[in-house]
């Protein structure tokens, strides 16, 4: 919301014995992140992470006779605790004993100054061999010290506040549920009344639970955000990403903050509000962020009752959606609307329940209510329906449904029963669309002449102003015209750019400039980027690739631009260009690059894309200099924000999108090593319950392609999964998908070899000898882990992308991979190879995408 938060409560943290061992035994307080069984902690000491970034120690609470462990950022201000390990079992604060440490079974426990255990991980453990480590995420891991193998996250047990990293939701098939506890106070970490869980609708949505009762929900996830949540709130949205696979029955919300300096956390507080909480380096803690908000009581579940309609700015803040009248008007004009509202005229179609199969909803009809936070209890027709007018005849031809919506990124959702918890805002949020006997809908015959004098008088002005529209829409065509063919002859001398063999096309494109799905797209002047681009000179050329030229370019405003040209002898043409504009002006995502507009003109067809400062992927993974700049954290980063951008392609946009030449050279690189997924001109589209296509056109790259595309034209999410393994195995080893590699007599392409380390245990020998000193032992094998199952034959096999994702972020089981078929060649297979790729050549060019921007 903007506001301040009201100061962190202070801790008291016992340093006394922290003095002593600094003035007595030094050699056993070196700052660590490592808990041992030779290395307790004890009262006054601490574990700090190895980027000094969290810390973990005792504390009491302001006015508390009771002793915790928690977490907390090291140099934010206020020692604000972030997790607390023994919320239900406190230390006595007179205990200067007590001690966290590792026992003889291998487990984490915390004992009291008598030696009683009042806290333990009491996990399997096969070998006593274990260590505690504090992250820089502020996550305390409990793993065997020989293999590396985790045995304990307290990621897995949060608290009262959502870090990034964490994961909050569940596992209907095992049980398992992670949620959010608020303290009982602001000094009492003890488990309080409220829990924030997400629910198992279908799109979920997250609740904050009081005791039994609900107190706050969101409203169903749309891909990118909460829909129930005002555009305004936006501070809660940073990071934050829905991870559901029906397969495995997981449902998780997941928070993952970009910005390492500019720290966000959510947290739930004593009063169950949902709070976003901000700190940058030389300021205090702020919030962005809260619902429930303090002195909206419309924000609480279901304040207005059932069919009541709750507005802050009203005077009753409570009112009966139209049709319906209070259920009790004693208690209503009390002040007390948890009643909620009856219909005033029964349906027709439920006046008599022995009719409701042959019912007739004809003379029903729907009211729209604009503005509003849609209520609970939806069903999901995603399957079933896929526009507005399908919705909205579904629920007529169902008795038993009372209202509909169809919100942009969901798709059609229905009302059977009770409407309750709707909200009413002063900005655009959601239509809901309540269904209403025709009486209640004012459809007398009077309304209805005038309705169609209104429509009359309508039809006739549109059809006058269409008719000008048209008019002065040829005039100003032909007049570009003309302006385009003098602008291209002034130009022909600095760079010859439309074959004069060739007839201007401009007509024919005209088209596809004005289709309704690329209206939004900004139309660029073709002078404002030969200015740009110094007339496309040679020292702006960043390279060429399938689609022609790439240049470096900056606009009057200052901002620097990338544009991509399509030459006349390109092999990519009008229907390549034409779906780039299409798709990509649609998708909206960080880890997906951002087209600013086009430009078509005469014969030029230009693309203009943010500029990214390093370029794409392949210029700097595949040069020996270069590559030391990708550590093993800039590189795992890359990895994960591929597996986002994917995610959102397949299963979080409003489009279902199959990219189709995923590669390294279509991976772009910000200033800080952020990726993003570029040239979009093979993808294609997908209806939801599509799974499979077949083309008997096969473009792509070698050495990317999934076999059931290469060979038989079919394509699916899959082929990107396959894509993705093969450019997953190329960042961790830094080599090529093209290259061969001896070994044992044997010539193995590159998933062979990660194939033949991976089964021989040595995993580390495939990877960069770059990453050597940077590198994560875990984290690595996990990868060749990953990408070994990507690419396996069948697509079947192969993981979706919202597996991928909860397979990087986090410790799950994951499956073992089969052996890749044709992972090895011999010096034969090498020249035909070589003999294949010349003869291809020219399909290669034709794919191949810009080198860098």
């Amino acid at each position: 919301m903007g506001t301040r938060n009201s100061p962190a409560p202070a801790y008291v943290f016992l340093s006394f014995p922290l003095l002593l061992c600094f003035l007595f035994i030094p050699s056993q307080c070196a700052t660590t992140d490592t808990l041992t069984q030779s290395q307790p902690i004890s009262v006054g000491q601490t574990l700090i992470s190895q980027g000094q970034i969290f810390e973990l120690g005792f504390f009491i609470p302001t006015n508390s006779s009771k002793q915790y462990i928690g977490v907390w950022y090291k140099t934010a201000p206020g020692q604000k605790v972030l997790w607390v390990l023994n919320r239900e079992n406190p230390l006595s604060a007179t205990d200067n004993a007590s001690s966290l440490t590792i026992g003889s079974n291998g487990n984490l426990r915390l004992l009291d100054g008598k030696m009683n255990n009042l806290w333990s991980t009491n996990v399997s453990v096969q070998s006593n061999n274990t260590i505690a480590v504090l992250s820089d995420k502020g996550e305390l891991v409990l793993k065997d010290n020989a293999s590396g193998s985790i045995l304990w996250e307290s990621f897995n047990y949060p608290g009262n506040t959502f870090l990034s990293g964490m994961m909050i939701g569940m596992n209907y098939k095992t049980g398992e549920k992670r949620s959010l506890t608020s303290w009982q106070t602001n000094n009492d970490p003890s488990p309080g009344n409220f829990v924030e869980e997400i629910t198992l609708d279908t799109p979920p949505q997250a609740i904050v639970w009081n005791g039994l009762k609900p107190h706050w929900r969101s409203g169903p996830w749309d891909g990118s955000k909460f829909i129930g949540i005002p555009s305004v709130a936006n501070g809660y949205m940073v990071g934050l990403s829905i991870l559901q696979d029906n397969q495995q029955g997981t449902v998780f919300l997941a928070f993952n903050s970009v910005n390492a300096s500019f720290v966000t956390i959510i947290v739930l507080t004593p009063e169950g509000s949902m709070t976003s909480i901000n700190w940058e380096e030389g300021k205090d803690w702020y919030t962005t962020w809260i619902a429930p908000a303090p002195g909206n009581p419309c924000d609480v579940y279901g304040f207005c009752g059932t069919f009541g309609v709750c507005n802050n700015n009203n005077n009753p803040i409570c009112q009966c959606l139209k049709g319906f009248v209070p259920n009790s008007a004693e208690e209503w004009s009390k002040g007390n609307w948890t009643g909620g509202c009856v219909r005033r005229t029964e349906l027709p179609c439920q006046k008599n329940i022995s009719t409701l199969a042959n019912a007739t909803a004809k003379n029903d009809g729907f009211w729209q209510i604009s503005q509003v936070k849609l209520p609970d209890n939806y069903q999901s027709l995603l399957t079933v329906v896929n526009d507005n007018s399908g919705c909205q005849q579904w629920c007529l031809n169902n008795c038993s449904c009372v209202a509909y919506a169809f919100p942009a990124g969901i798709g059609c959702l229905v009302w059977t029963g009770g409407l309750v918890d709707i909200q009413q805002y002063s900005i655009e949020v959601n239509d809901l669309f309540l269904r209403l006997a025709d009486s209640e809908l004012g459809n007398n015959n009077d309304n209805k002449k005038r309705n169609r004098i209104i429509i009359s008088v309508t039809i006739i002005s549109g059809v006058i102003l269409l008719a000008a529209f048209l008019f002065g829409l040829r005039w100003w065509r032909a007049k570009q015209r003309v302006k385009t063919i003098h602008r291209i002859k002034s130009f022909e001398s600095a760079e010859r750019m439309v074959n004069p063999r060739d007839t201007p096309q401009e007509i024919v494109w005209a088209g596809h400039v004005t289709h309704p799905e690329s209206s939004e797209l900004p139309m660029l002047d073709l002078t404002k980027i030969l200015v740009a681009t110094n007339n496309f000179s040679q020292p702006n050329k960043l390279g060429e690739g399938g689609f022609g030229p790439v240049y470096k370019g900056k606009l009057e405003d200052g901002q620097q631009i990338a544009v991509k040209r399509l030459s006349s002898h390109s092999g990519q043409g009008n229907e390549e260009f034409k779906n780039e504009i299409i798709l990509i002006s649609k998708l909206r995502h960080r880890n997906l690059v951002r087209l600013l507009g086009c430009c078509i003109e005469g014969e030029e067809k230009i693309l203009v894309y943010e500029y990214l400062t390093n370029r794409s992927l392949d210029t700097i993974l595949f040069d020996a200099k270069k590559k030391e700049w990708l550590d093993w954290a800039k590189r795992f980063n890359i990895i994960q924000g591929i597996a986002r951008g994917l995610l959102y392609l397949h299963r979080d946009s409003c489009l279902r999108v199959i990219h189709r030449d995923l590669k390294a050279s279509n991976i772009l690189l910000d200033d800080d090593m952020n990726p993003k997924i570029s040239d979009f001109g093979l993808a294609r589209t997908f209806q939801v319950t599509q799974e499979l296509v077949n083309t008997r056109r096969v473009m792509g790259t070698f050495g990317y392609m999934s076999p059931e595309y290469a060979m038989g034209g079919l394509f699916s999410e899959k082929s990107d999964v396959f894509a993705f393994g093969v450019l997953l195995l190329e960042i961790v080893s830094g080599m090529r998908n093209t290259s061969l590699y001896h070994y044992q007599e044997q010539h193995l392409n590159l998933l062979g070899y990660a194939w033949q380390m991976w089964n021989e245990r040595r995993g580390l020998d495939f990877v960069d000898e770059t990453l050597v000193e940077s590198c994560s032992r875990l984290e690595v094998t996990r990868c060749i882990h990953i990408g070994l199952l990507c690419v396996q034959d069948h697509a079947g096999n192969r993981p979706t992308m919202s597996a991928v994702v909860l397979m990087l972020s986090s410790e799950l089981e994951v499956p073992q991979p089969k052996q890749p078929a044709f992972t090895m060649q011999s010096l034969l297979d090498s020249d035909l190879q070589s003999q294949y790729n010349n003869i291809y050549s020219e399909d290669s060019e034709l794919v191949s995408i810009i080198e860098g921007r």
